[in-house]
């Protein structure tokens, strides 16, 4: 019964963690571009978003991603040896990615708060798609459960990607053709 509990808070926590790395590089985005508009209003909204980007790290997508850590890693006890379960270990490999995207994220994140600009909005929108990437990722491999299915699930994901790079950049012609 306890397992049920914490698998539960476990899925809760991954919500509340890829909510808050989606939104965060959203805010990226919109600061971003705020740096083109007029010197007060560009003061105005960096600080906004700097306000914004910092109650969403700290309050909300790092606790979330220490309370997945907690509870998942409360989890692998069930599925010992990982040698018998491959998709969990194929899975424990994206989340590492993930945990890495994380850290990468605080990194833009403080440059951010200290005016350094080093990704355009452009390359932001792109970077965005990794955690979605990741999510469906971590979702197929955690709902089949199987090394061939796994397979045909990272096919999948390939193709998944290649669709959102090719939207991404549809999506910003039409910006920029609107322009």
């Amino acid at each position: 019964m306890a397992y049920l509990y914490l698998k539960a808070l476990h899925i809760i926590f991954v919500v509340t963690w890829f909510a808050g790395l989606f939104y965060i590089v959203r805010l990226f985005i919109y600061h971003t571009e705020a740096q083109e508009l007029p010197h007060q209003e560009r003061l105005a909204l960096s600080n906004q978003f700097k306000i914004m980007q910092k109650r969403l790290w700290y309050g909300i997508t790092w606790p979330s991603a220490f309370l997945v850590l907690i509870f998942g890693g409360s989890l692998l006890k069930d599925w010992m040896p990982l040698t018998d379960h491959p998709w969990l270990m194929v899975k424990l490999c994206f989340v590492l990615g993930l945990y890495l995207y994380h850290i990468l994220c605080g990194r833009i994140y403080k440059n951010l708060q200290k005016d350094k600009f080093t990704l355009t909005a452009q390359k932001l929108r792109m970077w965005n798609e990794v955690a979605t990437i990741f999510l469906v990722a971590i979702v197929f491999l955690v709902t089949l459960k199987s090394v061939i299915d796994m397979v045909w699930g990272l096919v999948g994901l390939v193709v998944f990607t290649l669709v959102l790079i090719i939207a991404i950049k549809l999506y910003r012609k039409k910006r920029l053709s609107k322009s």
